[in-house]
């Protein structure tokens, strides 16, 4: 539902960039985003966008983390920690690009 939707991060490394499926993949979700005034949110530090997110509950095995689509939270929702360490490390991301 792109409503609740506040942003989308879409996260490469160096050696995602000639990953022609990958390019594919994030150009058909650019699309998406810029036709539903969705915010989009790119870093190039995969690793530590993982560290942020933490490894897969059930398995404990890391993440694909590609793309993250972030949706508006409850109004509870915004003191999650994790939340709020997503956002800072994305502020980081805006001011070095």
């Amino acid at each position: 539902d792109p409503d609740n939707v506040a942003f989308c991060v879409l996260a490469t490394d160096e050696e995602d960039e000639g990953d022609i499926a990958l390019q594919i993949h994030f150009t058909l979700i650019q699309a998406f985003c810029c036709e539903n005034d969705i915010d989009i949110v790119r870093v190039t530090d995969v690793a530590k966008l993982a560290a942020i997110v933490g490894p897969n509950e059930e398995s404990g095995e890391p993440r694909d983390l590609h793309c993250i689509v972030i949706t508006n939270p409850s109004e509870d929702g915004w003191k999650d920690p994790a939340l709020e360490t997503l956002n800072s490390f994305c502020e980081e991301s805006r001011n070095v690009n």
